[in-house]
């Protein structure tokens, strides 16, 4: 299986790699890609640049530094991934890569950053509407429920001897 999963400094964004980490260790055998999408330049970058290849450049960087904490995240974990800086309109270009891999799914963070976490962002939205292959989309874990879950796993490791 191929798994596309956008990264874009969020941390609901990392949250996404932690999810797909969490699969693979309960058995899912995928591979993935990373993609990070920037904002075309603007026409006023563009005048006071003058310079398309510096443009290209400088979004690319930006791109692989968002993306490299993901990449730590899965090497560290031994899943095997490859990684992707594209410009564009995030929806339609999310879609193009999952396109392009041949990608059996999209797993994405609930929404980017400043989006309020009681709904969707834009872009999940659009991918959710427009995307040829399944997608999951990641909600903010609720710090009082991971902490309960936590807490189940405990007792019941240590009631069937399974504890540390």
């Amino acid at each position: 299986m191929k798994i596309l999963l956008p990264v874009d400094g969020s941390p609901l964004s990392m949250e996404a790699v932690h999810h797909v980490i969490r699969l693979a260790r309960d058995g899912l055998r995928a591979s993935i890609v990373l993609v990070n999408v920037q904002e075309p330049s603007s026409l006023y970058e563009v005048m006071v640049l003058h310079d398309a290849d510096a443009l290209q450049r400088m979004a690319r960087e930006a791109g692989e530094d968002l993306i490299a904490p993901a990449e730590r995240l899965l090497t560290e974990a031994g899943i095997e991934h490859d990684s992707e800086v594209v410009t564009g309109d995030p929806a339609h270009a999310l879609i193009d890569v999952a396109e392009r891999y041949q990608c059996n799914a999209i797993i994405l963070g609930a929404h980017g950053e400043g989006e309020s976490s009681s709904a969707l962002g834009s872009v999940a939205q659009s991918v959710l509407r427009h995307s040829p292959v399944a997608v999951m989309v990641v909600r903010p874990v609720d710090e009082e429920v991971a902490a309960a879950q936590e807490a189940g796993n405990e007792s019941l490791d240590s009631s069937t001897g399974a504890g540390t």
